[in-house]
């Protein structure tokens, strides 16, 4: 049985990664930290108690990225084959406020994982989320050639981290990938990032909870795919003989104007009439035009996205419905359960554990 540890496991990529791993038949083991309220509601249904009896393949672990010395007792004790460190500070708009500890968690956070598993001289492959952040104003379509332009403390941090990935893979001989991708979303999205701020509100204004979206630049495009699609990618980097870095993305770019229309339309409604600027959501610097060239992914990883752009909105719409007891009208579903076979648990579980 392999082992895999994942930091960032309560998170969106974190909980699909652990369900994709723990249906292969890995043992899971998951870094999280310490809070007085709960915040494992991604993996609650992957969770078993140890006391009620039968084989436990998932384990978490309290800790810190900003404690090397918590991080490399982990890894040592644990013995991990595979090491995905999702875990970040990772709102870009945050990181203007918050640049000192963005710096720390997202940057300086790889270098004490990287160097707990250099120290401790297990061989474990280690993938690194890098961000579609870190090409900033470069043109479209980017891939693993286009050079890097960060626009934020988010995206300067991930830079970072991807250079001490490469340099610990070229320096060292560890197994160390960097997967960059693109923006990816799903219900399990934080309420905080922009897609999921509309999906809510979309039904927030349909259960009449809700009058006005107050939102920022309109213009930005992004290549937005679905979660559950890049974390199979993340996978198959670290199935491969040799490392190397990948571009991950849909090759397919639209506008925060465009979510607003998919999503409104979806259920009836006219965005315009909902939607006030608010200049406090604007970035000091924005990354204007994303969009994901993903041909060596295609090809060397065999990976293909199932979802695009019109069925992501629609699952997330259809969930976020759900969420509040109103009726969907079910074509996210579809498509999901076209594609992937399932309407993932965990969403059929969120009207319930939410309402």
């Amino acid at each position: 049985m392999k082992k895999a540890f994942i930091t960032g496991i309560t998170g969106q990529d974190g909980s699909y990664l652990a369900e994709l791993l723990l249906s292969k038949g890995y043992e899971v083991h998951g870094l999280i930290r310490r809070a007085s309220t709960f915040n494992t509601k991604r993996i609650d249904h992957l969770y078993r108690d140890p006391h009620n009896g039968g084989q436990v393949q998932l384990h978490l672990h309290y800790g810190d990225l900003a404690n090397a010395g918590t991080v490399g007792d982990l890894i040592y004790n644990i013995r991990p084959d595979e090491v995905y460190h999702l875990a970040a500070q990772s709102h870009v708009r945050v990181s203007f406020d918050l640049p000192e500890y963005t710096g720390d968690i997202t940057g300086l956070g790889v270098v004490r994982i990287l160097e707990a598993i250099r120290r401790s001289g297990i061989p474990a492959r280690f993938y690194q989320a890098s961000s579609s952040e870190m090409f900033g104003s470069t043109k479209p379509p980017q891939n693993e050639a286009t050079p890097f332009a960060p626009q934020s403390p988010y995206a300067a941090a991930k830079v970072y981290a991807y250079w001490l990935t490469r340099n610990y893979r070229q320096g060292y001989s560890l197994y160390a990938s960097n997967g960059i991708l693109f923006n990816h979303e799903s219900p399990r999205r934080g309420e905080t990032f922009v897609t999921r701020k509309i999906t809510r509100a979309v039904a927030a204004i349909k259960a009449g909870k809700q009058n006005t979206l107050y939102m920022g630049n309109l213009d930005a495009r992004r290549d937005w795919g679905y979660a559950p699609d890049y974390a199979a990618a993340m996978w198959k980097m670290l199935q491969l003989d040799h490392a190397e870095d990948f571009v991950i993305g849909t090759g397919e770019s639209h506008s925060v104007r465009e979510f607003l229309d998919e999503a409104f339309l979806y259920v009836g409604l006219d965005w315009q009439e909902y939607v006030k600027i608010d200049p406090r959501y604007f970035r000091p610097t924005e990354v204007d035009y994303l969009m994901a060239d993903a041909s060596k992914a295609r090809t060397t990883l065999e990976w293909e996205p199932r979802i695009y752009f019109r069925d992501l909105v629609r699952i997330m719409v259809d969930a976020d419905l759900e969420v509040l007891g109103l009726e969907a009208p079910g074509e996210g579903r579809k498509a999901l359960e076209k594609q992937h076979g399932k309407w993932h648990r965990w969403e059929d579980q969120i009207a319930s554990m939410e309402r």
